[in-house]
Formats: structure tokens, sequence, C-alpha cells
């Protein structure tokens, strides 16, 4: 094939009139082609068609305001419960502000054109354009006071365990108030899904692990526990014959935590790996500022967190998560059967453990050697 017939290669941009009648996922194939859009739909085709084969265990990374949105009944959830994501990162303000409705407590609608200093006096707190009583977030931190003291949080522990406990509790809230399915913590909880957060001091829910510290209270997040879990995760999917996906809402330090397990096993461990197989990631931030949050694949490749040889798999739109998620959510559930949870949670010891022995032989051989 010429050049020029390879650049002519890809189907004719002749959409339809839009039908009122179409589905998400149609308009998204049909009508969505070219600039952000057009990486949209290769995101969505890319997540249906390859990375929710049965082989691949799937990433999630949470950055930004997306639960007090409601985007984590609305969409995680159903993600979580279809199959489609394996394991979590996430800031803690999300889960934070995700407990919000697991408790019963509510969002508001509302304008980012307000008085502040009115909303402040009023004892509302705004989140753009999201309202909710300053009372609740006082009973919020409350909640977690209470909750964090109790017998089974007197220890050292990961973020996956913290975050499954506090799901517990979540569920069982959730239950008596008749809401179920209202906070993704607590679908974790029920389907196995491990969260972790990679700096769970910064949120409210880490201010009041720490107030409690004050106290004598005994929980501490084991930081290394985290670290090695993730990478752990990874290097299974990766060694069991099958491969990994990343999907990133938004950027910072979850998206960092998310791919620096392949760095971990790879540079600190010395075991053999290449990368991630997909790459998905939907960003406001630029590449040429610098931070990482704009950072492009073709850059994590250097670093060993992409396969360089799955370039051609990973994908960069830019656009706002809280557009992105619902319409891969609408799409993914279309498109595709639910697939058999993979109840990572479960697995995190013998993850672990194979993960370890592996590193142990390695680095026994190197010493024999």
């Amino acid at each position: 094939m010429s050049k020029k017939r390879a650049f002519l290669h890809g189907p004719k941009i002749n959409p339809r009139a839009i039908d009122p009648k179409w589905s998400v996922a149609e308009l998204i194939d049909d009508s969505f082609n070219a600039y952000n859009a057009g990486r949209l739909r290769e995101a969505c085709q890319l997540f249906c068609l390859e990375i929710l084969a049965d082989d691949v265990t799937v990433g999630l990374s949470i950055s930004g305001a997306l639960t007090p949105a409601g985007l984590g009944s609305a969409a995680i959830i159903p993600l979580m419960e279809a199959g489609f994501v394996d394991w979590i990162v996430s800031t803690g303000a999300n889960l934070y502000h995700d407990t919000h409705y697991g408790i019963g407590q509510t969002m508001h609608r509302g304008s980012p054109f307000v008085d502040d200093v009115e909303l402040h006096a009023e004892k509302v707190i705004r989140i753009y354009d999201i309202f909710f009583k300053q009372e609740d977030l006082l009973s919020l931190d409350r909640y977690y006071q209470r909750l964090v003291t109790g017998k089974e949080f007197q220890r050292e522990m990961s973020t996956a365990e913290f975050h499954y406990l506090c799901g517990k509790y979540v569920v069982e809230r959730e239950k008596a108030l008749g809401l179920e399915n209202r906070s993704f913590l607590a679908a974790a909880h029920r389907l196995g899904v491990p969260i972790y957060t990679s700096s769970p001091g910064d949120s409210a829910i880490g201010m009041n692990v720490a107030s409690m510290a004050l106290h004598g209270n005994r929980l501490k997040i084991d930081i290394s526990a985290d670290v090695n879990e993730t990478a752990a995760i990874v290097f299974d999917a990766k060694s069991s014959d099958g491969k990994a996906a990343a999907i990133m809402l938004g950027g910072g330090s979850p998206k960092n935590f998310l791919l620096q397990t392949e760095p971990q096993i790879q540079e600190v461990l010395g075991l053999d790996e290449k990368g991630f197989d997909y790459f998905i990631q939907f960003t406001d931030a630029r590449p040429d500022t610098g931070g990482l949050s704009g950072a492009t694949p073709a850059e994590a490749v250097s670093w060993g967190k992409v396969d360089p040889d799955m370039l051609p798999h990973a994908i960069v739109a830019y656009i706002d998560s809280t557009i992105a998620l619902p319409l891969l959510t609408a799409y993914a559930l279309e498109r595709r059967r639910p697939r058999k949870l993979k109840r990572l949670y479960d697995h995190r010891e013998r993850m672990l453990e194979r993960m370890t022995k592996e590193y142990q032989r390695r680095m026994g051989a190197a010493v024999r050697g």
C-alpha cells in the first residue's frame, strides 16, 4: 500500500443526520468523528473491543470532584457491577464526598455565579456549582471519627483494607436507610474491588484519622503495603499471561500511583516487565507545562509505565471527565456483556506472595551471580 493510500485508509467522514432514536453508542460511533470527540470515540471502542477482554485487569484512577457530582452512583458503580473495573486509585476527597450519599446526606445543583461570602454566612458549602450544608460536612466528620475508633480499625493496614472496612459500615447504613447503590465505597466492598488512596492524609478522611490519633487511636495507614499491593495486582495480571489497562479520570497523584506500579516492578524490584498494555486518559491538562496530569503515553514509555509496543493502544482525550465518564459508561454497558468479577480484594495476599517470591528469587540469583 502506498503512503498516500495508507493515509487515506480510514473510514470516510460521511455521518448520517442525528436521529433522536439513536442510543448513546450509536451517536458516538457515527457522529464523534474528529478532534477530541474522535479521541473519545476511539477510547470507547478500545475499551469495549480490547480492554474488556476477560484476560485484562482494569485499573481506574479518579481525581477531581467527581463523586459530589453524583458520578459514583451514576457511572462508577455500574462499571464495577459489570466487572469493567477491577481496582481503583482515588483521591480521599472523592471517597469522603461519596460517603455523603451512602449515609443519606444530599448534594444540590447550584450556580458558580454566587456570593461566597453570603454562602458562608448561610453555612452552605460550594464545590463550583454543587451546594451542600455545612452541618452535613461536620456530621460526616463525626461519622468517620466514630468509625475509625471501632475495634476492627485498631491496627496498621493498607488503604485497601481501610476502605474495605469503611465500605462495610456504609453498606449497613445504606441498607438501613433503603439507599442501596448510592455509595461506590459501599459497592466496592460488596464487589471485592480494592480501593487505594495515594495520599491518605490529603482529605477530610485522613484529617479525621489524624484527629483520633491525638486521642490515642491506633489506626495507622501502611503506605508500603499500598505500593507493594498495587504492584502485585499488575504483576499478577501480566505474569498470568494476561494484560493490564490503566484508565485515568483526570490526573494528579492517583494517575501516578496507578502508573508507578510498572516502574516499581521493573526498576525497583528488577522483575521482567514492559509496562501497561492499554492507556486511556481524560484530562484538560497540557503536556508542555511539565505537570504529570498532562504527561502523554509516549512520555510514560520512557519511564517503563507503558509498553512501547502497545502505544497504538494508548489514547488521551482532552475532555472534562464529567462529560467523558457518563458517555464511556453508557457506551460500554450497551456494547459489552458483563464480565465475571475478579474480586481482587480477596486475592491481595496471594498476589503479593507471588510477587514477593519472584523478587526474592531474583535477588538470590543476583547474590549468587
